[in-house]
């Protein structure tokens, strides 16, 4: 297409783009106003001394549900923009390539689910268990619902975002960026970052942090294999065939 087309699809792709924003953002509203606080202040009722969490300022409970009404709507309204990206730049793709891109985005999606459940069912019970458990004799829990949203929203993205490495491996390896050999011979420096990214994004319990690594590290290693498989077939097609070509007589002996 002449360039001035490519600016008009463009433009119509950030507004289908905001627009679903809006949208999404609307039920993210709803869906923290009615179901949401619950499902995220449950893991720490049982180490609460009453029932509630308190907040010091009136219009603190107004922008926490709005804070995570956008935060739920740009998760909604993510495979919306997503395809509008996808839309634009797969023309420039070549074939082989999108036939890899296109399902590490469905099964990025399946991971970044998986990321947030394990934190919500196993790694955030372990952590809140494990802080909370410091001079009860002393002190009395008052949490302040910005503060342990904040935590709580945090931790769930880190387990959400880091269980998408072997999506980034998949289109990296497919865009001939990185290579199984290169990932082999840098594994004893990714263990090394693994260990100090789960360090600073995990609240600081062993716990929690081990839950992080011991994922991350077999991540790693799924990402491997992943890549030595896309590097196959990325060099297939440049493989010489053994067999004559269509049309030709071989010479007698």
């Amino acid at each position: 297409m002449p360039f001035l087309d490519h600016l008009e699809e463009l433009r119509w792709r950030v507004l289908w783009s905001l627009a679903a924003l809006v949208v999404a953002t609307g039920i993210g509203f709803a869906l923290v106003h009615y179901f949401g606080l619950e499902l995220l202040i449950r893991p720490v009722r049982p180490f609460l001394a009453g029932d509630q969490l308190v907040f010091f300022n009136p219009a603190t409970p107004f922008f926490i549900t709005l804070k995570l009404g956008l935060l739920v709507g740009i998760l909604l309204a993510f495979p919306i923009v997503l395809y509008q990206v996808w839309a634009f730049f797969s023309p420039a793709l070549e074939p082989r390539e999108k036939k890899i891109i296109v399902p590490s985005l469905y099964f990025g999606l399946a991971l970044f689910t998986a990321g947030v459940a394990m934190a919500y069912f196993w790694v955030l019970p372990l952590a809140l268990r494990f802080l909370m458990g410091f001079q009860q004799a002393f002190l009395e829990p008052a949490i302040e619902v910005g503060e342990y949203l904040g935590f709580v929203v945090r931790l769930l993205l880190a387990f959400g975002l880091v269980f998408e490495l072997p999506v980034v491996i998949m289109i990296l390896s497919a865009l001939g960026l990185v290579t199984p050999r290169f990932l082999r011979e840098k594994r004893r420096h990714a263990i090394f970052l693994i260990v100090v990214l789960a360090s600073l994004l995990t609240p600081g319990d062993i716990a929690s942090t081990f839950l992080m690594i011991a994922p991350m590290i077999v991540l790693y290693e799924v990402s491997i294999v992943i890549s030595s498989v896309i590097q196959r077939r990325r060099e297939e097609p440049l493989r010489p065939s053994s067999e004559p070509p269509p049309g030709t007589v071989e010479a007698g002996p």
